[in-house]
């Protein structure tokens, strides 16, 4: 007999996460051939299809993770085919951190897929659930950047360089910001299930804002200016430069010309 966490339809990988793949591939292979007429925005699709799929595969380990633990319901919901059209917050999810990559070169967390706590019993298990997403972003990133720390790099076309480093600059800032302690977050998915009751009644009404407070507070300068920095210096203990990932930025946003006389270290 099968049940709705075995049938066969609610693990097939979908076609349209299959499609991001191919658009990867292809525009990566762009990207390393050098077509100098078509660089700017082979890097640009090469960044937006890696971001969605990381975004995919985000939320992927959550409803993996919350699978084990109990919830047999997210593979009746599509989550488990990594189809970014399944997830609960299409908008928070996709949209809108596609959108903030575009005009701003941030990986800005989405929104999580819909987990039946009730389902799970044990903390630990809410709090491996919540974690699942950004570590999976924060794995993202070390595979990205693993030809800069294993050296790897030799005879890399510089675009091709620029643009992984770029994209694995917006898996870490993803990552980081995900893992904050702001109602909404999954960072505070994993404090929540050890604060009381009262604690988790008190924070509920600001997690549709959690985001939004996040982004308000990356406008105050003295803010911002420690993330970066931050998010700098765990790029440098990966071998990649600012200047990779300024570059990468750069030649993303092919609309405004493609950088000449690039130099990276």
């Amino acid at each position: 007999m099968t049940s709705t966490a075995t049938h066969p339809d609610h693990h097939r990988i979908s076609p349209v996460f299959l499609g991001l793949v191919a658009i990867m591939a292809v525009s990566g292979w762009a990207v390393w051939a050098g077509w100098a007429e078509v660089t700017g925005v082979a890097v640009f699709f090469f960044v937006v299809s890696g971001w969605i799929i990381s975004l995919c595969l985000h939320e992927y380990a959550h409803a993996r993770s919350a699978l084990r633990a109990g919830d047999v319901s997210v593979g009746a919901k599509g989550y488990l085919t990594l189809n970014p059209l399944h997830y609960t917050h299409a908008m928070l999810s996709i949209v809108l951190p596609v959108l903030f990559v575009v005009l701003g070169g941030i990986g800005l967390p989405g929104g999580a897929v819909y987990i039946e706590r009730g389902r799970i019993r044990g903390r630990w298990k809410h709090s491996l659930i919540s974690a699942a997403g950004p570590l999976t972003n924060a794995l993202f990133a070390a595979v990205l950047t693993a030809p800069f720390w294993l050296g790897a790099l030799h005879d890399v076309p510089v675009a091709f360089r620029c643009a992984l480093a770029f994209l694995a600059l917006l898996q870490v800032t993803a990552a980081l910001l995900n893992l904050l302690p702001v109602p909404g977050l999954d960072g505070f998915g994993v404090l929540e299930p050890w604060l009381s009751p009262r604690a988790r009644q008190q924070a509920e009404p600001f997690a549709p804002f959690g985001l939004l407070v996040v982004f308000g507070c990356l406008w105050i300068p003295q803010v911002n200016e420690v993330f970066w920095d931050f998010v700098d210096t765990l790029l440098r203990g990966m071998d990649v430069s600012e200047a990779e990932t300024y570059l990468g930025l750069e030649y993303f946003r092919f609309w405004e010309g493609e950088p000449q006389n690039v130099l990276v270290p």
